[in-house]
């Protein structure tokens, strides 16, 4: 039987900045698709977002507290799973890495669907599924700095910012899928009853999970068929050199700054929103909401990469902290509200954040292929996602801990003094690194 052999250019010598050993088709085509996967991924990571807000509603009985935790713990998976994500680039190389972590996004998508037919299910069942949520957030840490081997560093912001902005956006789908879904049967499973809601109404809440499935089994055929792998080759020990430079720390403290919060806030903002408004006339639904703010941190992600490629990412870093750390000042008035009056005011905060963490994200992942050089880059580039990964759950916990007011206080202090930190150290004329 003849066999189908896929021919493709000899990477043995692949180097991006040569251009007789670069594969423009090649680097293009592993973008593209690691970017689904990774569209996906993030899917799964805030698919708990979008079904918390309704498990009282089908019969659960969770108080604030647990469904914050519940929201919070993919990003605390999340980040301990980036922890070993960032490690795996050079070791099992892009095909293996995408194609692997599509497949562990199955596992969380019917638990899930399981999960909200059984309101009996434990709360410590709840927990794992969370964590196990947290595997689409951790293949950030892996899938980044795979793509930014294939590209050159003139074109590192626009393709890094592209694959990072179109990627944030699965938070937006998953939140503005949810709604739609769950308000009938699907995918030929119709005949798998509905939940019943307190008022007698009916809702398929299974289906946040099920929608996905095909499109993560098409996300795998993708990588096995086309995905390669080129010859950037690290162990774990070689690996832990980033580890020895100021800059690694400085760059993790940045991204805290943008991707964290975006992370964080996405995840939060639903519960926020309900806490803040709920039992008052007219309070807003979160779920009509909670898509926007991520929406726009992946446009302005995406939009913002050839911008920094002309500019240099460091001064786009320097207007986001800036940006940030006003708007957070300003969204502080509006978190104790005795009306809805004062939403629209609380919600162009919330949505001003957001835009800002997009352009420092974009902002920051220009840099770091220009301060280190290209398997360090990498690593430093997964090394950061994975602390910033923690974002949900530092806002979840914060936000369980203390009175919003308190927590964005606290957090606008942190962006003002990274704001400091990238100007001292990469922004001003003369920086010690110009990036």
């Amino acid at each position: 039987m003849p066999t189908l052999t896929l021919r493709g250019p000899d990477l043995s010598h692949w180097d991006p900045e040569n251009e007789s050993t670069w594969d423009r088709r090649l680097a293009w085509r592993t973008l593209w698709i690691t970017t689904y996967n990774l569209t996906l991924a993030f899917c799964v990571w805030y698919l708990v977002s979008a079904i918390a807000p309704r498990l009282n509603d089908i019969g659960y009985d969770l108080t604030t507290g647990q469904l914050y935790w519940l929201v919070a713990i993919p990003g605390l998976a999340a980040g301990l799973s980036r922890l070993v994500y960032m490690f795996l680039p050079p070791v099992v190389g892009t095909r293996t890495l995408v194609g692997g972590s599509a497949t562990l996004l199955l596992l969380p998508m019917v638990g899930w669907v399981l999960a909200v037919r059984d309101p009996g299910t434990s709360y410590t069942v709840l927990l794992l599924l969370a964590a196990a949520s947290g595997v689409g957030g951790g293949a950030f840490a892996g899938f980044m700095p795979s793509t930014s081997y294939f590209f050159p560093r003139r074109m590192a912001g626009t393709a890094l910012g592209l694959q990072a902005g179109i990627g944030n956006f699965g938070v937006s789908l998953i939140q503005l899928l949810v709604p739609w879904v769950v308000g009938f049967g699907l995918l030929g499973t119709a005949a798998l009853t509905p939940q019943q809601r307190a008022d007698g109404s009916s809702i398929w809440l299974h289906n946040a999970g099920l929608v996905l499935i095909p499109w993560v089994l098409l996300g795998m055929v993708l990588a096995a068929v086309w995905l390669r792998r080129v010859p950037v080759t690290a162990n774990f020990r070689e690996q832990l050199d980033i580890f020895n430079e100021k800059h690694t720390w400085y760059m993790t403290a940045v991204y805290l700054m943008t991707f964290g919060a975006f992370s964080g806030f996405a995840a939060q903002l639903g519960l926020l929103i309900k806490n803040m408004y709920e039992g008052m006339e007219g309070a807003p639904d979160p779920l009509k909401y909670v898509f926007l703010g991520p929406l726009l941190g992946s446009i302005t992600r995406a939009a913002w990469g050839p911008l920094c490629d002309r500019y240099g990412g460091a001064v786009w870093s320097l207007v986001a902290g800036i940006g940030m750390t006003a708007a957070t000042v300003f969204t502080a008035f509006f978190l104790a509200p005795t009306d809805t009056s004062t939403f629209g005011l609380f919600l162009g905060g919330m949505l001003a954040i957001f835009t800002f963490a997009g352009i420092g994200n974009a902002g920051t992942f220009k840099q770091m292929p220009m301060i280190f050089e290209r398997r360090r880059a990498g690593g430093v580039i997964g090394f950061t996602s994975a602390i910033a990964a923690f974002g949900p759950f530092l806002v979840g916990v914060g936000l369980s801990l203390v009175a919003p007011q308190a927590f964005f206080i606290g957090a606008a202090v942190y962006f003002a003094l990274c704001t400091l930190l990238v100007w001292r150290q990469y922004a001003r004329p003369g920086a010690p690194r110009p990036s």
